[in-house]
C-alpha cells in the first residue's frame, strides 16, 4: 500500500528494511468455499508482530465454520492444538504433514498400505497459550496419516503425508484424502484470482481505514462475480469451477454499457437481460486439464533499473548535487 505515515503506524514495512526503502505490508488470511471458490471470511493484520500470524487469524476466522465442516489447509495449519479445538466443536481437518514431524508407518493402528492411525502427544509448549490452560488438554489425539505418492511426470513431490481426523476408511479411503488435499490448490487459483485479476496486490488509499475499506470492496466484488458465475452455472447444470472467473471479469465489462442504460425499462426486459449475460458467461469454460504442469519461472524479462537503495529524497538531493 502507499508509504504514508498512517499506513506505516497500522501495517509497518518489515524491520529488516531501512525507512524510506519499503512499503507498509498487510497479512491477509481467507476461508474460501471449495465449491464454488467465494470469500467466506476474511482476516487483516499487520505483517509481523505477535498474534499476526496465521495460526492467530485461523482463531478469528474459524467461527464461520460450522459442525460437519472440513477445513483444508496447507501444512502451516498442521498444528495440534488448532486440530484439537476444531475437533471439539465437530469440524475436520485435513491438511499436509508439517515438515517438523516424523512419520513412522510401522507404529499406530493400520489402516492400508501407507495409511495408519496414530496418537499424538501434547506438545509441552503452545506459544499462545499458558501453562495452566496446557494442562487442561487431552494428553493425546488421535490422528490418521496417509501417504499419498505422485506419479505424474512434471509435478515437484513424488510423495507428501496426508493428516486429516477423518479416521473412517471405509468412508473416506486413502484415495479419497489425496483427491481432496489436491484440490486444495483452489484456493491458491481462488487468491490469484482476487489478488490479480482484480488487482488487489497493490493498494491505493492513503490511510488504514481506507485501506480496509478498499479489501472489502474488492471482496465484495469478487463475491459478487461468484455469484454470477454460480448462477450461470446452475441455470446450464455445470459445475462453478469449470466457467472461467477471468471470462466472467471480461462479460461483465462488456455488458456494462448495456446494463447502465436499462434503468428505466421493465423488470422483464432487464431479466432477459439478465438471462442473456448468464448465457455469455456460461460460454467460457476452463478446460480440464487436471496433470497440467508447468515451470516455475517467468518468461517476460524485468526492467533493468537499479533498486533504489536510499530514500527518495535522499537520492533526489544527491542528484541535484551532483548537476551542480
Amino acid at each position: 500500500m502507499p508509504d504514508t505515515p498512517e499506513n506505516q503506524q497500522a501495517y509497518p514495512q518489515p524491520p529488516q528494511q531501512q525507512s524510506g526503502l519499503g512499503f507498509p505490508l498487510a497479512r491477509m488470511a481467507a476461508f474460501f468455499s471449495l465449491s464454488c471458490g467465494a470469500v467466506l471470511d476474511l482476516a487483516i493484520c499487520s505483517n509481523y508482530g505477535k498474534g499476526h500470524s496465521e495460526l492467530g487469524m485461523l482463531h478469528k476466522l474459524w467461527n464461520v465454520l460450522r459442525s460437519g465442516d472440513i477445513m483444508l489447509a496447507d501444512r502451516y495449519m498442521c498444528a495440534w492444538h488448532e486440530i484439537y479445538l476444531l475437533k471439539q466443536r465437530g469440524i475436520d481437518t485435513v491438511t499436509r504433514l508439517h515438515h517438523c514431524r516424523r512419520v513412522d508407518f510401522r507404529r499406530g493402528k493400520r489402516l492400508g498400505k501407507d495409511d495408519h492411525i496414530v496418537e499424538w502427544s501434547k506438545p509441552g509448549r503452545i506459544r499462545s497459550v499458558d501453562l495452566p490452560t496446557i494442562r487442561t488438554l487431552p494428553e493425546r489425539i488421535t490422528m490418521r496419516e496417509t501417504r499419498v505418492r505422485i506419479q505424474q511426470p512434471g509435478f515437484r513431490c513424488r510423495s507428501m503425508i496426508v493428516v486429516s481426523t477423518l479416521l473412517d476408511a471405509e468412508a473416506v479411503t486413502a484415495s479419497d484424502l489425496a483427491s481432496l488435499y489436491r484440490a486444495r490448490w483452489n484456493a491458491e487459483l481462488d487468491l490469484r484470482s482476487l489478488k490479480q485479476t482484480m488487482q488487489m496486490d497493490i493498494l491505493r488509499c492513503k490511510t488504514p481505514e481506507l485501506v480496509r475499506k478498499e479489501m472489502w470492496t474488492h471482496i465484495l466484488a469478487y463475491n459478487l462475480i461468484r455469484t454470477i458465475i454460480a448462477q450461470a452455472a446452475n441455470k446450464h447444470r455445470l459445475e462453478p469451477r469449470t466457467i472461467s472467473f477471468k471470462g466472467a471479469v471480461q462479460t461483465l465489462e462488456a455488458f456494462q454499457p448495456l446494463i447502465a442504460t436499462q434503468g428505466d425499462c421493465s423488470s422483464t426486459h432487464r431479466r432477459s437481460l439478465y438471462d442473456q449475460l448468464l448465457d455469455a458467461v456460461a460460454t467460457h469454460r476452463v478446460a480440464n486439464r487436471p496433470d497440467r504442469f508447468e515451470p516455475r519461472q517467468r518468461k517476460r524479462r524485468q526492467k533493468k533499473y537499479d533498486r533504489m537503495m536510499k530514500p527518495r529524497n535522499q537520492l533526489k538531493h544527491e542528484m541535484l548535487e551532483g548537476l551542480r
